[in-house]
């Protein structure tokens, strides 16, 4: 792996949770309160036992839910204080579950493992957005094991309310190219459908006002009511032949 200098030269500035990781974690705390993401990963790859790659962990707030059951598991992200705070969360952790969680600081263009070291490799709303992710794509396969799974979740903002949310903030995103990038490289898609459901309406406007511009949050809070949203997201997924 490169230098301190080229890890920050490849990372690709993440907004959101660089910008203010603690409303992050509120959205994360609000997110699929069902885990159907995770059901759908599990109905592809079951991750107990096997080694597992988070790609783009941010605070780590996916790790220890991994390391309930896997073997071991590596938390990957580029922005230093992110990986600062994600290193403290495996702290508090059991032992048990600790000594299975390694968090390192790396971008997805230079995963600093082994060739065909893990067999799941996991990315939520991280990098791998359609074209011009193709280096860490290429990394990705690197790593994966043959038979080994790779998941990316990104939104599908082909439909629910918050994809039609996305597409009014954003109108020059065409979601189906995107859909075309993955289907190309030969990877599947299954679809899932969850929600954002927090405790109050002031979470909830904080979390909107997070993940987009005033204008469009203002918008947004006037016509939806409530404390939660309807959400579509695309699981993607590639096993390595």
């Amino acid at each position: 792996m490169g230098d301190v200098g080229d890890l920050h030269r490849l990372a690709i500035p993440s907004p959101n949770i660089w910008d203010d990781p603690d409303t992050y974690e509120l959205e994360n705390d609000g997110v699929d309160p069902e885990r159907a993401i995770e059901a759908a990963m599990r109905a592809v790859q079951d991750w107990s036992g096997l080694a597992v790659l988070d790609v783009g962990c941010g605070t780590g707030y996916h790790l220890p839910r991994f390391a309930q059951t896997a073997g071991h598991v590596v938390g990957v992200e580029p922005h230093p204080p992110l990986a600062h705070r994600a290193r403290e969360r495996v702290t508090l952790l059991p032992s048990e579950v600790r000594q299975r969680i390694e968090v390192v600081e790396a971008g997805a263009q230079q995963l600093p493992l082994a060739d065909a070291s893990v067999d799941v490799v996991h990315a939520r709303w991280a990098y791998f957005f359609g074209a011009g992710s193709e280096p860490g794509l290429d990394e990705v396969e690197r790593v994966l094991r043959p038979g080994g799974v790779a998941f990316v979740i990104d939104n599908d903002a082909t439909r629910s309310t918050f994809g039609g949310w996305f597409r009014r903030a954003w109108p020059t995103y065409d979601p189906l190219a995107v859909q075309r990038f993955w289907r190309r490289r030969g990877w599947e898609r299954t679809e899932v459908d969850i929600r954002w459901s927090h405790r109050t309406r002031a979470d909830l406007e904080r979390v909107v006002r997070l993940e987009f511009a005033p204008a469009a949050a203002d918008a947004i809070l006037a016509e939806h009511e409530g404390t939660e949203v309807d959400y579509a997201v695309n699981l993607w997924w590639h096993r390595r032949g």
